[in-house]
Formats: structure tokens, C-alpha cells, sequence
């Protein structure tokens, strides 16, 4: 897919966002990139349409630069911008407010979610790598007991030839195919979206998902919070689980039952490196805080502190490529976004 956007120097452009987060996402580096690709008409973000004067501000813009705390982007506010082609996203999901009407009038669109996937996927790398080594449990031993090594009652150590599970290819799913690579495992993915083919490029196999949950040392969930997936891993799929399975959720708490995983830990059956929870974030009272099986992390995995500029860059990457007259390279299509995150 191809812009119909001018060549390098004549993009009229604006940023969208929240008025903090410009220089949030963007390094001054990025930031003198943009100001030589496209003419922008101000170099601070539009937080609010309804501010007096915004409005006239984007008076014949093509391009909005938009990430965290965008405004709603409707028909009321195309209405207003005739000449706006493309949208280019410097965080996630744009989901949140963006409107049909958007992808209604032919207008593309592109997001750094593949940006944000990249910390997301280590730090499951990293849950996988520690929740086998146990960590958890020898450090609460350690702390509580003063016992060194003591492997008595524990569940299988460490990851050489543990099969691991993955609830989703999705973006994160298929960079934490790739780090698992440098491990001795077996690799299954539950996915009804992933090919014969795309599971052969990848080197996984794919299986149904009671089947993953009864193969696996490892169930990592990267599935999307959409119907179809809320509560995809129940007390069925748990029930199925061999003792001392390590459960990651990096995704949304949501696509657990909670009730169910609870009881589970509680037991000491499985262990977990908890990302997100439902609800988020858990009460202070919950059980899970207590547990010498279950790490929990305060919703970290996806991008943060020298993680964040990845993202600007990843912006500012697609808009050289619109500048240059090419087409871009993530667009998020109207097709995608039932079942996309």
C-alpha cells in the first residue's frame, strides 16, 4: 500500500498526543529527524481538538504524528482535515481512539506496536529463563529459612529440554519464537490464525490449546484482549497443566480465569510470573502477594524508561519511508483490527 503523500519536504504534518509525552517518545535526535522529513506546523503536540485555536492549526495537514493521550479522531474531526492521509501511531494500539471513520476514507494508518513488542518479549525470555531456575521459590527459602540449594519439594529445574507453550503468534509471540531459539526446547503454539506454512518458517509446531496446556513446562499467553480470547485459559485448561508448570501472562489479566489460577498457586501445583492480573492491580490483600511461587510484576513488560525511544524512532522510520514515497512497513489495517490488541 502506497500514500499519495508528497515527496520528502512537503508532508505538512502535526503531533497529536498528550503534551507530556512528545519529548517521552521522542529523542531530540528523532525529534530533528521529523523537523528535516516533514513541515510540521508546530513543534508542540495538539492534546485537545477543542482547544481554541487547534482546529485552525491543522487546517491542511496530511500527516498526524500521534501517541499516548491522543484525542478521539472521528468524523467530526475529518470533517475538518480534508487533506489528512495517514495517520502514524508512536505507541501501540490505536484502538482507543481512532474511529471507523478513519479507515472509511481511505486514510492509512501505522503503529509502533511492533516497537513495543520488542521489551515485552525479553522480559517473557527472562520470566521463562528465572521461573525455571526456580528463583522465585529459592529466594523466599533463603529469606525465610536460610537454606541454600535446598531443591527438596521442588518442581523440575531449569530449561534444557522443556517444551514450551505459547497461547498466541503474535507479534510478541513470534519474538519470543526467536529468543527461544537459544534455548534446548521444544516450542508449541496455539494460534487458529497461524498457517501450516508460518509455523514451518518459524520452527514451532502448533497444537490445539488443551493440548499445549497438557504438553507444556511453560504456558506463556500473548493473545489479544478481544471476546473471543477473555478467560481463554480456565480451570479446564489449569486442571490440564502438569504439576509445576510456570504460567506467564505479559498480555492482560483478562485472558485467565482468576478464580482458577488462584486456587491453582495456592495449591503450589503451578507457579507464575504475573505481569497483568485481573483485576489491575490486585488488591493489597490478595493471597498472591504471598505466595513463594508466583512473581508478580506491576505491568512493566512493554516499554519503559530507555525502552520508550525505540518507539519515536520506530515513528519516525515510517515517516521516512512516506517522505521517500514508499509504502509503510506496519500499517494496521481495518481487516486486522477485530483481532489485534
Amino acid at each position: 500500500m502506497t500514500t499519495n503523500l508528497q515527496q520528502a519536504g512537503t508532508i505538512t504534518a502535526a503531533f497529536v498526543m498528550g503534551r507530556n509525552t512528545l519529548r517521552t517518545l521522542f529523542s531530540p535526535e528523532d525529534l530533528a529527524r521529523l523537523h528535516g522529513m516533514v513541515a510540521l506546523v508546530d513543534s508542540e503536540p495538539i492534546a485537545d481538538f477543542a482547544a481554541p485555536g487547534a482546529l485552525e492549526r491543522l487546517k491542511g495537514v496530511q500527516l498526524l504524528i500521534t501517541g499516548w493521550g491522543a484525542p478521539v479522531i472521528d468524523a467530526y474531526l475529518l470533517d475538518r482535515l480534508p487533506e489528512l492521509r495517514c495517520i502514524v501511531h508512536s505507541a501501540g494500539t490505536v484502538k482507543t481512539f481512532l474511529s471507523p471513520e478513519v479507515y472509511a476514507r481511505g486514510i492509512e494508518v501505522s503503529s509502533s506496536a511492533a516497537a513495543n513488542a520488542v521489551p515485552v518479549a525479553e522480559f517473557t525470555f527472562a520470566a521463562i529463563v528465572m521461573g525455571l531456575k526456580r528463583a522465585r521459590r529459592f529466594s523466599e527459602q533463603l529469606r525465610t529459612t536460610g537454606a541454600t540449594r535446598n531443591v527438596a519439594g521442588f518442581p523440575t529445574i531449569g530449561t534444557n529440554g522443556v517444551t514450551i507453550g505459547l497461547v498466541g503468534a503474535s507479534r510478541v509471540g513470534r519474538l519470543v519464537i526467536g529468543l527461544l531459539k537459544n534455548l534446548d526446547a521444544r516450542v508449541l503454539v496455539y494460534d487458529p490464525y497461524l498457517t501450516a506454512v508460518d509455523a514451518s518458517e518459524l520452527g514451532v509446531e502448533t497444537v490445539e490449546l488443551d493440548q499445549l496446556c497438557a504438553l507444556s513446562d511453560v504456558v506463556s499467553v500473548h493473545a489479544p484482549d478481544i471476546a473471543e480470547t477473555r478467560g481463554i485459559i480456565g480451570a479446564p485448561q489449569l486442571a490440564l497443566m502438569k504439576d509445576g508448570t510456570l504460567v506467564i501472562n505479559t498480555a492482560r489479566g483478562s485472558l485467565i480465569d482468576a478464580a482458577a489460577l488462584t486456587t491453582e498457586l495456592v495449591s503450589g501445583r503451578l507457579d507464575a510470573y504475573l505481569d497483568v492480573t485481573d483485576p489491575e492491580p490486585l488488591p493489597a490483600d490478595s493471597v498472591l502477594h504471598t505466595l513463594p511461587n508466583v512473581v508478580l510484576t506491576p505491568h512493566i513488560a512493554g516499554a519503559m524508561g530507555n525502552e520508550i525511544h525505540r518507539l519515536g524512532s520506530h515513528a519516525v522510520m515510517e515517516i521516512r519511508r512516506l517522505s521517500e514515497g514508499l509504502p509503510l512497513a506496519y500499517p494496521v489495517l481495518a481487516t486486522d483490527l477485530a483481532r489485534i490488541a
